[in-house]
């Protein structure tokens, strides 16, 4: 079901990890494509809860939200991300200890789930979510390791 997963080892506890996950104001420092986090629901990242964000280049950004699927505090994300008129995507993001809890390693999975980027999948459009996904979790590597 999911094209892209990527994975990185951050220097940091999964509790620090989820601590930049569970602040929806950060997005926007590590989530590529993201500009901008327009408002962020007080129960977030409780299931149901929505994130509002802008994407995109001005003039052309587009504003949506990504809703919390599922949440397992210190081990699991699953968002769906939306870019209307572009579609949406389901994000799972797993945290696994490694090094005793002194570090993590993050695994990334996103697959387009609706709207015009679900029927043009390619190996083009995997390899360009690959790439973002992979500069993704670097940037959530800094912000965590900071």
């Amino acid at each position: 079901m999911f094209v892209a997963i990527v994975s990185r080892t951050v220097q940091a506890p999964p509790d620090r990890v989820f601590a930049v996950l569970a602040d929806g104001w950060t997005y926007s420092d590590w989530v590529v494509g993201t500009v901008h986090i327009r408002d962020v629901d007080e129960a977030w990242p409780a299931p149901g809860s929505r994130l509002h964000h802008k994407a995109g280049p001005w003039p052309l950004s587009l504003h949506d939200s990504s809703t919390v699927l599922a949440c397992e505090p210190g081990r699991e994300l699953h968002l769906k991300a939306g870019l209307w008129p572009l579609g949406a995507a389901e994000v799972r993001i797993r945290l696994l200890p490694v090094d005793e809890g002194a570090a993590t390693r993050v695994e990334m999975r996103e697959d387009f789930t609706d709207g015009p980027l679900l029927w043009a999948r390619n190996k083009l459009n995997d390899l360009v979510l690959h790439r973002r996904n992979v500069e993704s979790l670097r940037r959530l590597a800094d912000v965590a390791q900071r």
